[in-house]
């Protein structure tokens, strides 16, 4: 039997928006049917005695003895789900706005919240007034039905999995199983007004969580109506935000982070999370996921939830790639290359050319014998392993974390979430700016629409500008290469004539230098570029106006990743791929703009370069992320509210402690998922040239997961709950980058390092059987006579009277018929280049698809559990219907009938078998 008694045939919200008759302004609810609501229809309006059970009178507290850090309102008893504030200041808007407040909060009213406001005397500065909001269990009820809210029927009476013996060895990393299960294991059905006897209904102010109530109540701000304007109707919180109307509205966290509430009816799970999880020293404890999902909803506990998952397999890449490194390190002493670069015989009586025109000398090849023994710790065969094995690693972190994503959609009841059916609600801002309507094919009403001719324009232009800023990144590129270009020359003459310099020479060649400063000066151009683009990708997500809230995410998504990629990345690729490859030979230089001379690679290859360019980026980015995400909102916080925090807790209430923290706005995910993909891109696209790129990430992820977790329990406003069963469309992105590190790592070993070279050497070319690998280095040299040089390459002096110098290639020597061409061992090489990137690719794909097929996607207990809970559900409903029609028919209920009965019987017999 219905816990209510009226009948009417909408929700509240369509009571208030249809009151007086008008048309609204597009789909703003969904109808459902009501019947056995007291909620009246719209012909009826609210009487008093409706007035007087939906909005209890407010009980008389006497201030003095009341402490206003709490979560209820003055009654002690009716919880604030959300709160508005605003300033009332007396501009030339002030009675537009005070009308509209008046309007709204009417409305809200009328739609069945409670509202208790604040005086502006009350609060700590004396300016901003305060209106708190309770959802009654009646509105509450109702729109969980619309939102098609899953709640408890049975406890789950399948046996959980069977103990892992190694547990045991785990206990340390474990937190308390409270924190981690918060609340029982239940199976779930949709919320049902006119079933409420087949739901676990033990207490109405406790049966739907703080997080369900406070996306309850936003979903009816962001519907309610305003007022109309300009022939409009105007409705929703988000606009009255925007034009300042309300200067904020937020749900309450539950306690301080700091300590627990003094009220016993409170969880202070905010206490709990932030003890527990938010914490820097437990940074080796697994995280609350559950507890996270309850406080904040599944949309932020699925993004800790991939989060944690991400740094838990880069663990296993991190040891592997560090074990890569150290037996680069150990073999230092065996490569056979910086050995005789750096032997005296060898290296220093090889006269090599000069890096540049005119102003560079020639030089000796064993100046840069400190580096080429560097080098050796990422250039030697354990690459060609790493660069595999994160192939297959990629393959695995993906194909697995949908396995985890499974099983959390199944605990967190998102199996049957329709998560378009939630994100295609047309966005405010469509509705507001397409005057046009046209009638929807589907639920055939009348809704607004933008024409194609303006939806082209508007694409055009926003197309213009991305393709604008994503020139100005290679521009910048371009400029950081001129820059390398023109002062290596300084470097090179700097670190020749000043002494104090000649300690470190051998460390400090002017390739590294001109490598390292203009890395840094990419990052900081980096940052400049992507905070003025961040601005400007709102700005044209916004122009195109996207109809609805998915497609806006969807849209600025792809801006922002396609400008990062290329933003972080560019300067990755063009050492990888392009420094060092259009180089010419001595007398042919090939020059950028008919000025600048093409850069070389060291001889001991360009791949120690690529490390340097990525650990500076790559580095850069993660510590000023952290400044930005931890310490900004912190310093932020402590200046707003540095008077606050001497007022006594009963002057400086809880919906003021809220308000003066940091907004978590709706993007604020979106930055989070991006600043991870972008470092996913660091540690798959270019981890052949820095092996412990994983260790990097993990450290940082380490901290990451505890430095959001922090600012998000402390120096945020609580978020409004909202359902997310995946990451979304970042998942295509990851699979994207996934193919494309195969190819990029490929291409790295092959064109970058100095592996295939060696290795044709090794097969093809070497003549001493007991060290096969004696004589590269002067087989990768060419020879160049200096007389050949033209006036403008010709160095100014040459007080040695060199005749020959060398240069990084294989070209026939000048006294050959085929002088300065290539010879025949340059193209072996680059057949073997080309065979090798053919076959790893290959093999890689052909390991990354198998083990994609092998692994299922939905593990089989989770499979098991669904079916279960469908099964039960079904079974209970239709016994539920069944107990009905019998209850009809002893009353001699002509509606129920004999058939109706047989058919209802037969449908659970039916539902048992199956």
């Amino acid at each position: 039997m219905s816990r209510l008694g009226r009948k009417a045939g909408e929700t509240l919200i369509e009571m208030a928006l249809t009151a007086d008759g008008e048309e609204c302004n597009g789909p703003l609810v969904e109808t459902i049917s009501t019947t056995g609501s007291e909620i009246p229809s719209s012909s009826e309006g609210l009487n008093s005695t409706e007035t007087t059970l939906l909005i209890p009178d407010h009980q008389v507290i006497d201030k003095r003895h009341e402490s206003k850090d709490s979560i209820f309102f003055r009654d002690g008893i009716r919880r604030i789900d959300f709160v508005l504030s605003y300033v009332d200041d007396l501009n030339k808007e002030w009675e537009k706005k005070l009308e509209r407040r008046k309007e709204f909060e009417n409305n809200l009213q009328k739609a069945g919240l409670e509202l208790e406001t604040e005086d502006k005397k009350e609060s700590e500065d004396g300016k901003i007034y305060f209106v708190k909001i309770h959802a009654p269990w009646e509105v509450l009820i109702t729109y969980a039905e619309v939102l098609n809210i899953k709640v408890p029927i049975k406890e789950n009476d399948i046996p959980s999995m069977v103990e892992n013996p190694l547990d045991c060895m785990l206990t340390p990393f474990r937190l308390p199983e409270k924190v981690m299960h918060p609340e029982p294991d239940y199976f779930t059905a949709p919320f049902s007004k006119e079933k409420q006897e087949l739901y676990l209904i033990n207490d109405e102010s406790t049966f739907f969580s703080p997080s369900m109530r406070n996306r309850i109540v936003y979903y009816i701000l962001t519907r309610c109506p305003y007022g109309t304007e300009e022939g409009k109707k105007k409705f929703g919180i988000k606009r009255l935000l925007n034009n300042g109307t309300y200067s904020a509205a937020y749900p309450l966290h539950d306690c301080q982070y700091w300590k627990k509430a003094n009220d016993p009816n409170c969880d202070s799970e905010r206490y709990t999370l932030y003890m527990e999880w938010a914490r820097f020293l437990r940074f080796y404890k697994e995280q609350p996921l559950d507890l996270i999902r309850k406080y904040y909803g599944e949309k932020i506990g699925i993004y800790f939830a991939w989060l944690g998952f991400y740094t838990e397999m880069l663990f296993l890449a991190a040891v592997v790639g560090l074990i890569c490194f150290l037996y680069g390190l150990f073999t230092m002493d065996e490569n056979m290359s910086s050995k005789e670069i750096c032997d005296p015989a060898i290296g220093g009586e090889i006269i090599m050319c000069p890096l540049c025109d005119r102003e560079c000398d020639y030089w000796k090849l064993n100046t840069t014998c400190a580096s080429s023994e560097y080098s050796h710790l990422f250039d030697n065969v354990a690459t060609l392993f790493f660069a595999i094995f994160m192939g297959i690693w990629v393959t695995l972190f993906l194909e697995f974390w949908k396995r985890r994503q499974a099983r959390l959609k199944y605990e967190w009841d998102l199996v049957d979430f329709e998560e378009e059916q939630q994100q295609l609600q047309l966005r405010p801002e469509y509705e507001a700016k397409c005057t046009q309507k046209k009638k929807n094919p589907v639920t055939q009403e009348m809704e607004p629409y933008l024409p194609l001719t303006s939806q082209a324009v508007r694409f055009c232009i926003s197309g213009t500008t991305v393709l604008f800023w994503v020139s100005l990144i290679i521009a910048s590129m371009i400029a950081v290469i001129v820059y390398r270009l023109a002062v290596y020359a300084a470097f090179a003459s700097l670190m020749e004539n000043t002494q104090t310099l000649e300690p470190i020479s051998g460390l400090l060649t002017p390739q590294l230098a001109t490598s390292v400063t203009a890395s840094c000066l990419n990052f900081v151009i980096i940052m400049i570029l992507n905070f003025l683009y961040e601005r400007i990708a709102i700005w044209i997500t916004d122009m195109e106006i996207p109809r609805t809230h998915l497609e806006y995410e969807n849209r600025l998504t792809m801006k922002m990743f396609l400008f990062q990629f290329v933003n972080y990345y560019s300067s990755c690729f063009y050492v990888a791929f392009f420094k060092g490859k259009f180089v010419g030979y001595p007398g042919a230089y090939t020059y950028m703009f008919n000025r600048w001379r093409n850069e070389e690679c060291d001889p001991a290859g360009c791949l120690i370069e690529l490390t340097t360019q990525l650990t500076i980026v790559m580095a850069g980015k993660q510590i000023w992320g952290n400044i930005q995400e931890a310490i900004v909102p912190w310093i932020c916080n402590w200046w707003g509210r540095r008077k606050a925090r001497s007022n006594p807790e009963n002057l400086y209430s809880r919906w003021e402690q809220d308000h003066d923290l940091q907004i978590f706005g709706a993007l604020g995910l979106f930055y989070e998922y991006l600043e991870m993909v972008i470092q996913f891109g660091f540690i798959t696209l270019f981890v052949a040239s820095f092996p412990l790129a994983p260790l990097l990430a993990l450290m940082n992820n380490i901290l990451e997961i505890r430095v959001d977790s922090w600012k998000l329990t402390t120096q945020y406003r609580r978020p409004v709950a909202a359902k997310a069963h995946s990451i979304g469309v970042w998942q295509e992105i990851l699979n994207g980058m996934a193919i494309l590190s195969v190819v990029t790592n490929a291409f790295i070993v092959a064109f970058t390092s100095d592996m295939i070279p060696r290795l044709v050497y090794y097969y093809a070319y070497s003549t001493n059987e007991d060290s096969p690998m004696s004589g590269y280095i002067n087989n990768s040299l060419s020879v160049f006579q200096i007389s050949d040089f033209p006036d403008r390459n010709k160095p100014k002096m040459n007080p040695d009277n060199f005749v020959i110098c060398r240069y990084r290639d294989y070209r026939y020597p000048p006294d050959h018929e085929r002088k300065y061409l290539h010879t025949m061992q340059f193209w072996h090489i680059l057949a073997a280049k080309m065979a090798f990137i053919i076959i790893m690719e290959h093999v890689v794909f052909i390991v990354k698809f198998f083990v994609a097929w092998m692994i299922p996607d939905v593990p089989a207990d989770v499979k098991a559990k669904i079916k279960r809970e469908k099964y039960l559900t079904q079974k209970i409903l239709h016994e539920y219907e069944l107990e009905k029609l019998k209850e009809k028919l002893c009353r001699g209920d002509t509606q129920a009938t004999e058939k109706e009965f047989i058919a209802t019987e037969g449908k659970v017999e039916l539902s048992s078998a199956m």
